[in-house]
């Protein structure tokens, strides 16, 4: 199937909640660091490939809903907070609207909650200092064919100031609030791990418990869904880390990883530069992702789902 290019990817920074949001760009006019909560219409080409890829119709939406909420009251294996379509739906969407699939996901999901309580029982902008570090980041715009991009810089980790389980807490805050935007629950998103930097003393920390978390929060819990994950400047410490994840791995995600190295070309046939950093060959400055805090917490649709799912965001 031909690659899913959005028409409208390049949008025009609009006013969110009558404050003016910062970081827009005049040489790229789609730069803002907000998130498209609240989509009325999905863009033709999105619903194209839901139908196509994910199995989305308005026929499908209507069936399974109500079967996915009957199983979940009918088994009682958890207690959902929340119950409502645009929930259940991005569940759904995340395991193809396969009614078994996403009901073990939603299960995982709500388990992983109960065993991680403190996950959730803070507020997501204290993680700031993560984002100042850069170990962590998301770019203000998305790539070529709709998809957001996650950057994890492993290498830029003082572990001295804060620990893996840290990174964990602000990945699910980042992943919650990726999995608000429709079209991000559709087309998923792609990750980005530059590996440039990543020492033995980073290696360390990766312990078989920090893996095995990993994959119950990314693999198996959260409905949302990876793309492609690109490793850039890795080395063999990186690849004696990874080997501890190996194991974990099973086809699908051995499918959707892509080594590059050092070949920025090779990360070009896959995201095109014209979305990418200049670091990275791209075209693009670094944009700040301070500015991400300072939209987001504006933005009351986001404030409030964020507040549903236990968060507690202080505007201050």
């Amino acid at each position: 199937m031909p690659q899913l290019i959005l028409a409208n990817s390049e949008r025009i920074a609009a006013v969110v909640d009558d404050h003016k949001p910062v970081g827009t760009d005049a040489d790229f006019p789609d730069v803002l660091a907000d998130l498209d909560v609240d989509v009325d219409e999905l863009p033709d080409e999105v619903v194209e490939y839901g139908r196509v890829r994910v199995g989305e119709t308005e026929e499908s939406r209507t069936r399974l809903v109500a079967e996915l909420e009957d199983m979940i009251y009918e088994k009682g294996d958890v207690t959902p907070h929340r119950m409502d379509e645009k929930f259940l739906l991005r569940f759904l969407r995340a395991r193809h609207f396969k009614l078994n699939a996403t009901y073990k996901l939603f299960v995982n999901y709500y388990r992983f909650r109960e065993s991680h309580p403190d996950y959730y029982t803070i507020n997501p902008l204290d993680l700031s200092f993560i984002a100042d570090s850069e170990v962590l980041s998301v770019l203000p715009y998305k790539e070529q064919t709709g998809r957001r991009i996650l950057i994890y810089k492993l290498g830029n980790w003082d572990t001295n100031d804060f620990d893996m389980n840290e990174i964990l807490k602000a990945s699910l805050a980042t992943l919650e609030l990726g999995i608000l935007e429709p079209i991000a629950q559709i087309l998923g998103g792609v990750v980005i791990f530059d590996m440039n930097g990543f020492t033995l003393q980073h290696a360390y920390q990766i312990t078989p418990k920090v893996v095995s978390t990993i994959f119950d929060l990314i693999v198996y819990s959260i409905p949302m869904k990876t793309y492609a994950i690109h490793i850039i400047n890795e080395s063999w410490v990186f690849e004696t880390a990874f080997n501890l994840f190996k194991p974990f791995l099973g086809k699908r995600y051995n499918e959707m990883l892509f080594f590059h190295g050092k070949n920025m070309d090779s990360l070009h046939k896959h995201i095109d530069p014209r979305y990418l950093p200049k670091v990275y060959g791209g075209v693009r400055p670094n944009y700040p992702y301070q500015h991400w805090f300072i939209n987001l917490k504006n933005n009351a649709a986001v404030v409030k789902e964020m507040e549903s799912l236990g968060y507690s965001i202080d505007p201050k």
